[in-house]
């Protein structure tokens, strides 16, 4: 199976040795994206609700680079430091996902980069 790397400078720059995502088959894999901002490169300012909203629409920018969009998210993959943040963050994500609901796990983690709040990967079909 073939795999292309997907970029764009609509989402931040990888921090790290990763790609934003990788398209194999029909699949799209991303990275986990934070709240940053792809203009800046710098966290966006306020709490939980800001940083999910930055991290849903660098997710989309991702994948409309890769052809597809948040209605072919099927898995959705939440990082949280802080599980007090599940119902402001649930308010955003269902304002993005409440067409085509993909199977999402959420869990609780101590710390994620940059010190973000929340961190966010999903798997897309076409």
């Amino acid at each position: 199976m073939e795999k292309e790397i997907i970029g764009t400078v609509d989402a931040p720059e990888a921090i790290g040795p990763y790609s934003q995502a990788v398209k194999a088959g029909n699949f799209v894999f991303t990275a986990g994206q934070i709240g940053i901002d792809p203009v800046t490169q710098k966290m966006v300012d306020g709490g939980i609700k800001e940083q999910t909203e930055r991290v849903i629409k660098n997710l989309r920018a991702v994948l409309e680079k890769a052809g597809l969009t948040l209605e072919d998210v099927v898995k959705a993959d939440v990082f949280l430091t802080d599980l007090a943040n599940f119902s402001p963050m649930n308010e955003i994500y269902t304002i993005y996902f409440s067409q085509a609901e993909p199977a999402r796990a959420t869990v609780a983690v101590k710390d994620l980069p940059k010190g973000a709040l929340i961190e966010i990967s999903v798997i897309a079909v076409s």
